[in-house]
């Protein structure tokens, strides 16, 4: 799903774009995405698990960013294009 997520040339569309993806080297497939908004600060790493079938995803924001903004973008990306695939959310704050 991750590489779905990547190549997608409509992510754009939802306010999201892909920073960096994976580095030769890295033993997992991983990407970075940040909001394209400009009242949103922060980017979600995420990486796919194939074993398990689960998207990890991890917010980092700085400073005074707050993080539902971004996330709120991402999972109405990840609702409207990945319907049928998505079983349940978790969101784990810290």
């Amino acid at each position: 799903m991750r590489q779905e997520i990547v190549k997608d040339g409509k992510l754009d569309k939802y306010g999201l774009s892909v920073s960096e993806e994976k580095r030769p080297g890295r033993p997992h497939g991983w990407a970075k995405v940040h909001s394209t908004g400009y009242d949103r600060h922060g980017a979600i790493n995420i990486e796919w698990d194939a074993k398990t079938n689960v998207l990890l995803c991890r917010v980092v924001t700085r400073g005074a960013g707050k993080p539902n903004q971004i996330i709120g973008d991402f999972v109405d990306y990840l609702l409207r294009k990945f319907p049928r695939r998505i079983m349940a959310i978790n969101i784990i704050p810290r």
